[in-house]
């Protein structure tokens, strides 16, 4: 079972961004895609999880064998993809216990509701794993966090949510090293063969922490290259010119 994208173009407003990405992230891996600002990285992550700003002028994607374009963001949520955002956003007057509580609940058969005792026992433990302070359960969701605690709150989201497919956004951006290693650790503690991660990073540092399978290389709105994680490496020491098309 994979997500499988064929041929996918996007656009925002009248400028097209992606040009015909071709991608499959198979449950049990870890996919990274790496390249220049501009490339498309983002903007991909937005399209797979229906963010309404891009239009898709063509191709596909399917999730385990269905057609998730027509779906909007809160189906594919609730059908199993989790974006972490490269900037998540502050939602004043909700806390993070509350937050979390509602999504999982609205992912559970009509009429049915998470026990409270066990919700905050299994919140609590993974607030442990994340070095989270229990407090942050009653702060408004990343209102006046820092970078770093804001990254760690997206894992923690996910690791209460426990998606098939992470989609993680630079959420190397901003970190120091310590916050750096704590988000990854909270990252590999949900590696599992039933779940599939879609890693986009500017730098080989991140994966220094979340090993990948796979890395792929993003220029001008279309994947380029893909090989190990040797690639990574390469792109570390070389840099992208080298790997751009010849009529770029």
């Amino acid at each position: 079972m994979s997500i499988i994208i064929k041929d996918l173009h996007a656009k925002i407003g009248d400028t097209e961004i992606l040009k015909g990405v071709n991608l499959e992230i198979p449950k049990g891996e870890i996919h990274a895609i790496m390249g220049i600002n501009g490339s498309g990285k983002s903007t991909l992550s937005k399209v797979i999880a229906g963010h309404d700003d891009y239009e898709v002028t063509s191709g596909s994607i399917e999730m385990d064998g269905d057609d998730i374009l027509e779906l909007d963001v809160d189906e594919r949520s609730r059908n199993g993809i989790f974006l972490a955002f490269q900037y998540p956003m502050e939602i004043p007057g909700v806390s993070n216990a509350n937050f979390i509580r509602a999504t999982l609940n609205a992912r559970l058969p009509e009429g049915e509701e998470l026990d409270a005792v066990a919700y905050y026992k299994d919140l609590y433990a993974k607030m442990d794993s994340l070095e989270m302070d229990r407090k942050f359960t009653a702060r408004a969701v990343n209102e006046g966090f820092s970078g770093g605690e804001k990254k760690r709150n997206e894992i923690l989201q996910m690791a209460m949510l426990q998606p098939k497919y992470c989609i993680l956004d630079e959420t190397d951006s901003g970190l120091d090293i310590d916050a750096l290693k704590i988000v990854s650790k909270g990252v590999n503690s949900l590696r599992s063969e039933e779940r599939g991660f879609l890693i986009i990073t500017h730098y080989q540092r991140l994966l220094d922490y979340i090993k990948p399978d796979v890395v792929h290389v993003m220029y001008d709105g279309q994947i380029i290259k893909s090989g190990g994680p040797e690639l990574a490496l390469e792109l570390e020491e070389k840099g992208y010119d080298h790997l751009k098309p010849a009529n770029a």
